[in-house]
């Protein structure tokens, strides 16, 4: 349609006025746009030869400048919105997760001034890992606790409904680089790096600090797996300066194997040692029950899961011996655990018996439940849990030990009965 064209056989003003306005509605939907200053002109343009009044210029450029002004409004939502994916593409590559646990403790301790213990406790932990690029990951978890013992995140429920505190439980970053698959680098304080086939050595709970790596490796159907340590427990612990060579420190090494025997069993071997350096002058590991003032920690362990059965079946077991222990009761200086779990309808069962000798293991890092948490001491984990719902648990946990800790008659029977309530998210 051409402008003539738009004017002929209108008799009338209103058939002219309604005329015009369909044809401009054609002429701009004809003419591209190419710029907010052609639709301006041309709107000038038409008004200028008469072809819409004044009036209809004014309601028509007020319509463009909407339409334009919605057209800006929606490239500055597209930019922001890209900007905002941008900066928010931290979230698809962070877990958050954590864990609430409540529980009832009982604890008898025959020949002791304090015979009985009755307690309700809390435990809570919050983790945040983010994988920061294609290699490096850093993760954060902060938990409760009564004070800064490394073997626990227990609070106890007391003092008159008071807030509880919350340390910071782990802050490291691990460093997988893609040249060498299966390579993990760690600073900071860790998880142990380490595979543990019982809580003799190490408390669960204890996390690491200082630099680690990890590796493992598949050759068909075994796995090769390893890591090396070294860690920092006190600094200028020997009070000559602040030099390295005077910190209290401990190496760790571990090499270990997954392979299967036969087509009905799995079988994991492994193991460790952890030298202490400068700890002839480190008293304070030894406070729950080592006369030695030396560690040398050689550690053997195994585990074999039996394949095929109605129930599932592990077999576990640990041996560890301190070649450098020394004072009176040096000849003390081995212990050994050994058990096993399986599942019974629904109920997961986890077994096993232990002999913790004087001068065996650091005490200040070996369970802290087990036996109240001394060395010299022989007993019994009976562990039973139950899945009442997805993420959530009921725990039972029985240890009967005997233990000749100093402080105690020898022979004092030390009982600990704990029944958990867990959540996990």
């Amino acid at each position: 349609m051409t402008p003539g064209q738009c004017f002929i056989n209108a008799e009338n003003f209103v058939g002219k006025l309604i005329v015009r306005v369909f044809c401009l509605i054609g002429l701009l939907a004809a003419v591209p746009v190419v710029a907010e200053s052609v639709d301006t002109k041309l709107l000038g343009m038409l008004r200028d030869n008469g072809s819409i009044t004044p009036e209809q210029y004014a309601e028509l450029s007020a319509d463009l400048s909407r339409e334009q002004r919605a057209v800006a409004r929606e490239q500055v939502d597209k930019t922001e919105f890209v900007e905002m994916q941008q900066k928010m593409a931290w979230v698809a590559n962070t877990v958050i997760s954590g864990d609430m646990r409540a529980r009832q403790e009982h604890v008898t301790i025959q020949h002791s001034a304090v015979d009985s213990v009755d307690r309700q406790r809390i435990r809570a932990r919050l983790g945040v890992v983010s994988q920061v690029n294609e290699t490096v990951e850093a993760g954060i978890r902060l938990a409760t606790g009564d004070n800064n013992n490394s073997r626990s995140t227990n609070q106890n429920l007391d003092n008159y409904f008071a807030k509880k505190d919350v340390w910071l439980d782990r802050a490291y970053i691990n460093w997988h680089p893609t040249a060498t698959p299966g390579l993990k680098l760690l600073a900071g304080r860790m998880a142990q790096p380490w595979v543990s086939m019982g809580d003799v050595i190490w408390d669960g709970d204890i996390n690491v600090e200082g630099a680690a790596g990890a590796y493992s490796r598949k050759f068909g159907d075994t796995e090769l797996f390893g890591s090396a340590g070294a860690f920092t427990l006190k600094d200028n612990v020997n009070g000559d300066g602040n030099e390295f060579n005077n910190d209290l420190r401990l190496q760790s090494a571990q090499l270990g194997t997954r392979f299967f025997p036969g087509d009905r069993f799995k079988a994991t071997l492994g193991s460790s040692v952890y030298h202490y350096a400068n700890d002839t002058d480190a008293l304070a590991l030894g406070v729950f029950g080592n006369t030695t003032t030396q560690f040398q920690l050689y550690e053997g362990f195994g585990q074999l899961d039996v394949l095929g059965l109605p129930v599932p079946l592990t077999l576990y077991g640990q041996y560890v011996e301190n070649s450098a222990a020394n004072g009176s009761e040096s000849d003390k200086d081995a212990a050994w655990l050994v058990g096993f779990s399986t599942r019974i309808w629904e109920i997961g069962v986890n077994y096993n018996y232990r002999k913790v000798e004087r001068n065996s293991v650091v005490s200040i890092f070996t369970d802290s439940d087990f036996a109240a948490g001394f060395t010299a001491s022989r007993g019994s984990k009976i562990q039973l849990t139950y899945n009442i719902a997805r993420n959530f648990s009921l725990q039972t946990t029985y240890m009967p030990a005997v233990s000749n800790t100093l402080g105690q008659q020898a022979g004092s029977e030390v009982n600990v009965l704990m029944i958990d309530l867990m959540a996990s998210f």
